[in-house]
């Protein structure tokens, strides 16, 4: 056998290697799901368990088997109600992926597998498959590639298109959904880069005096000093301190319990009970409070203090041990002093009129404005604010108070432009050394070709073929796959400091820098170093041959992402299913972390998240992979569409039975429009590549044999460009805004004629928008609909009734388009001001209050007690919804106080 014959049976070696193992993993996963699912509800299918019935969802069902029907039958619109736009439009992307790769999958294994496989060019197994295989005096069957390239274009683009036009549908409808337009995320705006003259809650009042509906409220953004340093001081100190009297409470349990263990065993020995020893002495106990006659002093909770002040944390040994109870007491009076202190110097420079910046806490460059009108909040973001450069250019809608970085809320607009180019220059530079790395797998992935090629490798080659194969098809991906979970941390790094105020604008921004790395590391890389490292030898011994070459040797490349297709389609989405991870750290907080009330209600009750910067690229990348060598290596179509069937399948359970994203943190479905921007660089990069594939190819003299087919793939190149801009040029303006054609649909807005248009056009127009919107309610009593175009749900009709109570006041205002003067300017100041309206678009220092320690009940009264001095200092401290044991084990029967997360307990 040649060498060459011996590289191919091993390439083949690792890719059935990689097969079984996988398979392997993937059915023990399964097995492993079916069994256990019913045993831990908590993480496999919390959503139908531990929710208040309004918002549960049905159970996957107790029969053994019956998940797999369950799962496959569940409609994944209901997504969007239980999880929001952006779940939902992920799921719906993965469906995508499903539904372009089928078609290639079956039409290109029925035509280009044969059309590869049938020649002489002295390759087996695998290799025989690609595009490198058609020999020099066959290059006529080029025509099916390039057929088929043509065929599988167009296919992309046409789900492209049809799919950006139901995002924008989509997207639409959820913006006038009755509950979300009635909300304050949807009607509120964040300004960034005010001018000194404008920073006054009256001069911006009257600035937008102009936009439909008026301005309800204004909140200044203030650069707070000290005060969010004394609000963690607190939060911190609050916990210690909650952590404590916790642990004081259980201890007075376990040793009363033992002292009573103790009295039993003396008892029934026939001995005196007065001999046994209480844990506290009488003279101690008369003198203490309660907790002192079952805990001695010894035994109290007590930590050390940094030695140094600039130390963040104590160290042992080291530095004054205090009683932590007593401590955290002090901290947290002190630090709530300090606060309320801040806070009435901040209320009296909120009551200043004008602009002054030697306030106490002077303006940022930074506000909320919330509107009355939904239109209204759209409109003002639309339009152009001032007459000089940056000033007042950057501005969000759909801002929730959970989804701001306040600390970025103050950067100069001059000064975030110089930040974003540091930060972006700074990425560019990762991108460049992370090749180093990157490459080193690539190479170890192709490990079965080298071997026979260099002499000080060959002993790798006398390795068992099981070896080998877990070598070149197992560790490059593990390996690759931990290289990757590295950057996200350093890329949100890098997106903070370039001064993006949202959470949901780092995640965004993070898509696009961890896609960048994904295709230039994770696919570039490797494709070329597994294939061209190859082909060294042959390219030094016949440098004229180097065209014909490196079009037999790049193809052979894609046996790494055969093989990383099947890592992810079969051990990813399995992986998905079972959740091993979350299932023993689930166990291991709860009894290990699980040391208050609230760690253990957070620890049972909080469901899990995603973040999609990174979640979004993990699957973009493997459609490029797929695009990109579904006509070199069309093998890769049939497994590719495997994995987004599963994954889909997987996202679909997970979203629907496990998961709960944050309303906060939804964009409404932003992501989207950025994945389908990737699906275009998968066929860009599938063209070119083929493109030069078909200049690179030779006949048996040598001569180049398929320039046709090249000229013709540089045509299909000018046509996906063309088509790509005229779709970005096409949906571009209707991604963020609310448009003023469907205004009427938002919450609130007053039914009206158009005299300027012709009524029975407009009577048509409704028609078309009441079908796709649903209809809103009406004087006659109709209830709205949900954005599936159902009668909302109890909850759902309640929470609008409350929105709809708190923007009653406001009703006159709302119904005036364009706004008097009157209705803001001082007024609309003097409203915030005061306090009077929502305080939610503030930083936390500035209005939370202290949270209540939250202590669970107890027979021995230590915790009534502990409250009860508590309470004598002004700490705010409950033993509602909590009771512990004589074991110290605590039982939840409610939230925790103070209407935290009320709807996560069901």
């Amino acid at each position: 056998m040649s060498d060459v014959q011996e590289a191919s049976s091993a390439s083949t070696s690792s890719f059935v290697t990689a097969l079984v193992l996988n398979a392997a993993v993937f059915g023990a996963q399964i097995v492993a799901f079916t069994l256990l699912r019913r045993s831990f509800p908590a993480i496999y299918e919390p959503r139908s368990r531990f929710l208040p019935e309004g918002k549960r969802q049905r159970p996957l069902g107790d029969g053994l088997l019956s998940w797999p029907v369950t799962i496959f039958k569940a409609d994944h619109e209901q997504i969007k109600l239980h999880n929001g736009m952006d779940a939902y439009f992920f799921v719906r992307f993965l469906r995508m992926m499903v539904r372009i790769f089928l078609p290639f999958w079956i039409v290109s294994w029925v035509i280009l597998l044969p059309v590869d496989a049938a020649g002489v060019n002295n390759k087996d197994g695998l290799d025989q498959f690609t595009f490198g295989n058609i020999p020099p005096n066959s290059q006529v069957r080029y025509a099916a590639h390039l057929i088929l390239a043509w065929f599988g274009t167009f296919w992309v683009l046409f789900n492209i298109k049809k799919e950006m036009r139901n995002f924008v549908e989509q997207r639409h409808r959820h913006l006038v959904d009755p509950i979300h337009s009635a909300s304050a995320q949807a009607n509120t705006i964040l300004i960034t880069g005010v001018p000194r003259k404008f920073l006054d809650e009256d001069a911006l009042a009257q600035l937008f005096q102009h936009v439909p509906g008026g301005v309800k409220k204004v909140w200044l953004n203030r650069d707070l000093k000290e005060l969010p340093d004394i609000y963690d001081r607190r939060t911190a100190a609050s916990n210690k301190l909650e952590s404590a009297e916790f642990k004081l409470v259980a201890t007075a349990q376990q040793l009363h319990r033992k002292h009573n263990l103790a009295l039993a065993k003396a008892a029934k020995k026939g001995q005196d009970i007065t001999t046994v020893k209480p844990p506290v002495a009488d003279a101690d106990a008369e003198r203490g409070t309660v907790a002192d006659r079952y805990v001695p002093r010894s035994e109290r909770p007590s930590h050390r203090l940094p030695p140094f002040k600039w130390l963040p944390f104590g160290l042992p040994f080291m530095g004054e041990k205090v009683d932590t109870i007593e401590w955290a007491r002090k901290e947290v009076v002190e630090s709530d002093q300090l606060l309320n202190e801040g806070r009435r110097k901040l209320a009296e420079d909120r009551s200043n009129v004008g602009v002054d910046m030697d306030e106490n806490y002077p303006p940022l460059n930074s506000a909320f404005i919330l509107f009355n009108q939904q239109i209204g909040a759209h409109m003002a973001a639309q339009i152009t604010v001032h007459n000089q450069p940056y000033r007042m250019a950057e501005k969000h809608t759909e801002v929730a108070p959970a989804d701001v970085i306040w600390g970025n809320l103050g950067i100069n607009p001059y000064e975030a432009r110089i930040r974003r180019a540091i930060s972006y220059a700074a990425t560019a530079a990762l991108i460049i050394f992370w090749a180093i790395p990157v490459s080193f797998v690539g190479i170890v992935s192709n490990v079965a070709q080298l071997c026979t090629r260099f002499s000080w490798m060959q002993w790798l080659c006398d390795l068992p073929d099981v070896v080998v194969g877990i070598i070149s098809g197992i560790l490059p991906p593990v390996a690759l796959a931990i290289l990757m979970m590295l950057l996200p941390i350093v890329l949100r790094l890098l997106a903070r400091f370039e001064g993006i105020p949202r959470f949901t604008g780092l995640e965004l921004s993070l898509m696009t820098r961890y896609f960048i790395f994904q295709v230039v590391h994770s696919f570039l890389i490797v494709t070329l170093s597994s294939g061209i490292i190859a082909a060294l030898p042959q390219l030094a011994s016949n440098p004229t041959s180097i065209p014909t070459i490196l079009a037999e040797k790049l193809p052979e490349a894609s046996t790494f992402f055969l093989t990383y297709a099947i890592l992810q389609g079969l051990a990813g989405s399995a992986g998905g299913l079972l959740q091993i991870v979350p299932l023993v750290v689930y166990y291991v907080k709860l009894y290990i972390l699980g040391s208050t009330p609230r760690s253990i209600y957070s620890i049972k009750y909080s469901l899990r998240n995603v973040a999609w910067g990174t979640l979004f690229p993990a699957m973009t990348l493997i459609t490029v992979i797929g695009l990109a060598y579904s006509i070199i290596s069309p093998i890769i179509n049939g497994l590719v569409c495997v994995a987004f069937f599963l994954f889909y399948q997987v996202w679909k359970y997970l979203f629907l039975w496990q998961m709960g994203q944050p309303e906060a943190g939804d964009t409404g479905g932003m992501f989207f429009p950025k994945a389908m921007q990737h699906i275009f660089v998968g066929l860009y990069i599938e063209q070119i590549c083929l493109c030069a594939l078909f200049f690179l190819s030779r006949d048996d003299q040598l001569r180049a044999s398929a320039i046709p087919q090249g000229a013709l793939m540089i045509v299909l190149i000018v046509i996906t460009a063309g088509y790509h801009f005229v779709i970005n040029d096409s949906y571009k303006a209707l991604l963020h805004p609310l448009p003023l054609t469907l205004a009427h649909k938002s919450h609130g807005m007053p039914k009206e004629h158009h005299p300027s248009m012709d009524e029975d056009a407009v009577r048509d127009e409704d028609d078309i928008r009441e079908r796709d919107f649903g209809r809103q309610s009406s004087d006659s009593g109709t209830r709205p609909l949900n954005r599936k175009g159902e009668p909302l749900t109890a909850e759902q009709q309640a929470k609008l009734d409350k929105l709809e109570r708190e923007r009653a006041e406001h009703e006159m205002i709302a119904k005036t388009a364009p706004a008097k003067s009157e209705a803001y300017g001082k007024n609309v100041a003097e409203e915030g001001k005061r306090n009077d309206g929502p305080e939610d678009f503030t930083h936390p220092a500035a209005i939370e209050p202290q949270r209540v320690i939250w202590l669970p009940k107890d027979q021995l009264g230590v915790a009534e007690a502990e409250e009860r001095e508590l309470k004598s200092q002004g700490i705010e401290v409950s033993t509602d919804n909590a009771v512990i044991d004589e074991k110290g084990h605590v039982e939840l029967t409610g939230p925790p106080p103070g209407g935290e997360d009320d709807a996560l307990f069901g």
